[in-house]
Parts: structure tokens; sequence; C-alpha cells
């Protein structure tokens, strides 16, 4: 209004024309000045809006092409709780609404593929747990029948059929097993105290390469019942371990170290050893600290460390194999505390050997084993206690302590043999 009257007054002057037309030029020259600021404040708008258009296109842009595939990736391989999102580009728009969105975004995603991620795991759980039941179900029977032929024909034929597909029987139950327990399935009913030394010849039945399994010490020391199938579950894995990334020429070695809080059962091979990085993953795996999803396996899937750090965590023991053996190879060390360990058995000892038979006396850790006096040949003992009668003829004339090895394999596999795995035949075991 004051500048209204302005020019009122700059009209209304009479100084004649000359005056008049300079109070005009001024007039309009104030007008265009006022015009020119506005059209300059309109176009600093236009180009601040242009501005933010253009981060929240970039923003838009980065979203799709970093951060969204950023978290998948994260998601699928299970540090999404660990992800860091990179942010924004432009740091201005973290407290308006395109950042609130940009960032709800993320949040929908990452809870839409947790909860599609644990119906997948949940249903894989649900596939792998049904199938190995059906498995070991099928290797019971199987053992079953095998153990039944045995009972009954046990010359040195049968033996020799027989006793490959015992083992291999044994080997595939436990593979059976391992995968089981990675679904969170219990390893076997509880057992009988067991001696240490019979807790792993049962591991080294369970493997390939047994024979190339040799034990040094003999530990007075029996591991507790409840424990039994776990240790040999352990021991089997990390021997086969050992033994298939070593020559088949050398030996895998096991000994014992007794110290003041339990005894480490220590294995050792020739092998090609472990990178660091490789040392570093399985001390993770072997901690049993991190959840094992199924559907989150490496491709191929790889369950010996994965089964065993469950395993340890669950029963109270622990697995390293950061140490390198004086042979260049792995060093694996099983540690059992006093507390998995007891000094005398709490069930009623073995029956007597069945008449006709001589205990093999020179078996490892001075555990004989009932022996045909006939042929040497070892006598494998049935739930009846049937055997072989004292007078059957011999097939032929065996040089001295023929029986022996096989013997004391036999013998591993008999004592060490997974229960059945039927549901109403397991014990939850805490």
């Amino acid at each position: 209004m004051s500048t209204l009257i302005q020019n009122i007054v700059l009209l209304a002057v009479p100084t004649g024309a000359a005056a008049g037309a300079g109070a005009v030029a001024v007039h309009y020259r104030r007008r265009a000045a006022e015009r020119l600021g506005v059209i300059r404040q309109l176009e600093g708008r236009v180009r601040d809006g242009e501005q933010r258009v253009s981060a929240r296109d970039e923003e838009a842009r980065n979203l799709a092409a970093q951060r969204l595939p950023a978290l998948i990736v994260a998601l699928s391989r299970g540090d999404g709780g660990r992800h860091r999102d990179a942010g924004l580009l432009h740091p201005q728009l973290a407290d308006t609404e395109t950042g609130a969105a940009y960032h709800a975004v993320l949040d929908q995603v990452a809870v839409l593929a947790n909860e599609a991620a644990e119906r997948a795991e949940g249903a894989a759980r649900a596939a792998v747990e049904a199938v190995v039941r059906s498995m070991q179900s099928l290797i019971n029977e199987q053992q079953v029948a095998v153990t039944a032929l045995q009972d009954l024909q046990s010359d040195e034929k049968t033996l020799a059929i027989t006793i490959p597909i015992d083992h291999a029987s044994s080997q595939l139950a436990r593979r059976a097993q391992i995968v089981g327990i990675l679904t969170g399935m219990w390893p076997g009913r509880q057992r009988a105290d067991t001696p240490l030394l019979e807790t792993i010849r049962g591991g080294v039945s369970r493997i390939r390469d047994y024979p190339r399994v040799e034990i040094t010490g003999e530990p007075t020391a029996y591991v507790a019942g409840r424990v039994v199938e776990p240790v040999v579950l352990a021991a089997a894995e990390l021997l086969n371990n050992a033994a298939q990334h070593s020559h088949p020429g050398t030996k895998v070695y096991v000994w014992y170290l007794e110290g003041h809080n339990g005894i480490s059962i220590v294995i050792e091979d020739a092998g090609i050893g472990m990178a660091p990085e490789e040392r570093e993953r399985a001390a993770r795996l072997l901690s049993g600290q991190n959840p094992v999803r199924i559907t989150e396996l490496r491709t191929p899937p790889r369950f010996g460390f994965q089964a065993i750090g469950l395993l340890a965590a669950r029963y109270g023991f622990t697995v390293s194999v950061e140490q390198q053996s004086v042979h260049g190879g792995v060093r694996a060390v099983l540690h059992l505390p006093r507390a998995l360990l007891v000094t005398a058995p709490t069930h009623a000892p073995a029956p007597e050997p069945a008449a006709g038979y001589v205990p093999d006396a020179s078996a490892p850790g001075g555990h004989p084993y009932p022996v045909a006096v006939e042929d040497g040949l070892p006598m494998r003992r049935g739930r009846r206690g049937s055997g072989l009668p004292a007078a059957a003829p011999a097939t032929s004339v065996p040089r001295p302590g023929a029986g022996r090895g096989l013997a004391a394999f036999v013998r591993g596999t008999s004592s060490a043999r997974p229960n059945s795995t039927n549901s109403t035949d397991q014990e939850q075991i805490s």
C-alpha cells in the first residue's frame, strides 16, 4: 500500500514533463527490479525442486540396484541380523518422508524374506527327517537280517560275504544319523557305560578305511552311557575325515592324553592339512554355537563338522582341529571332561563265551572276543546265545592269529551298532 502511495505522489508532483517522465521511469524500474527478484526466487525454487527430484531418483535407483540386493544376499547367507545397510546417497533425505519410506521398504523385505526362509527351512527339515527315519528303519532291518545270518552260519565263506555287508550298513547308518542330527533328531537310545577304548573302536568300525587306523594306549576310564553314541559318532566323523583327506598308504593315528580336567582323544593324519581360513570356519562349525539351516548348506553339502558341533554343544564335550599334526596333516582333539567319564561300569558283566570257544587274549585293549577253536575265525554272539558247535569241522588250518584282526572289527561293530531309530524306541537325552 505504501509503494502505491509513493507512486501516486511521484506522478502528482507538478515538476514539468521531464520530471514526470523521470518519475515514470523510476516507477517502472522499481517494478522491474521487484519482478526480477520474484523471478530469481522462483528460479531458485525450481532448481531446488529439480535437485530434490534428482536426489530422490538417485535414491530409488540406489535402493533397487544396491541396497535391496545387498540385503537379499545377506539374508540368503544367514547373516541378515549383522547386515549393515549402506544408507542413503543423500543424507539430507534421511529425515524426509522419502527416506522413511525407503527404510520401511527394506524392513518389510527383511521380514518377508525371513518368514519365507523359516517356512522353507521347516519344510526342508520335515522332508529330510522323514527320509532319514525311513532309511534308518530299512537299515535296521538289514542289520537284523545280517546278524541272524551270522548267528546261523558262521563259516568262513558266510563271514566273507556278510561282514562287508554289515560294514557297509554301519557306514550307511552313521551317515543317516549325522543327517538326522542336523534336523534335530536324537542320535539313538541311551547305552550302558562303555570303556573309552571300546567307544573309540566303535567309531573306527563305522568308517570305510578302518584298517588304516592305529590306536595307541589303553585308557581305563568308561564313558557315561548317555554320551556313548554321540562320542562314537563324533569320533567316526573325525576318523573318516582324516582317512579321506590323507593318502591311502598312510596311517591315521589315535592316542590318548589324560589330564586333570578329563581325557583327550587325539587323531592325527598325514594328509593335505587345512588352510588358515578353513581352520577358522571349522572352529566356528565345531563350536556348535551357530544354528544349522538345511536350506543354507553348501553345494556339495558337508555335514560332518556341523553335526559334530551340534553333538558337542548338546552333550558337553569339545572338538578342535586348530593344530597341525606332526606329519603335516590335521590334528583333531576330542576332549571329554570328567563329568562325562566314570571309573567303573554300572551294568552287569558280559556273559561267558559259549562252550567250544577260547578268548583271543591278544586283542587290543585286553578285551577278549570269542574265537572258534577249529578255524580261528571270530564268532558273533547273537541275542539267543547261539554258537558254533565244538565238533564242527574246520574248513582249513589257519595261520596263528588269523582271526584276530577280523575279531576286533566285528566286536567293535557289534558293541557300537546304532539301535533301532523308530520313534517308540528313542529316548530324549538332555
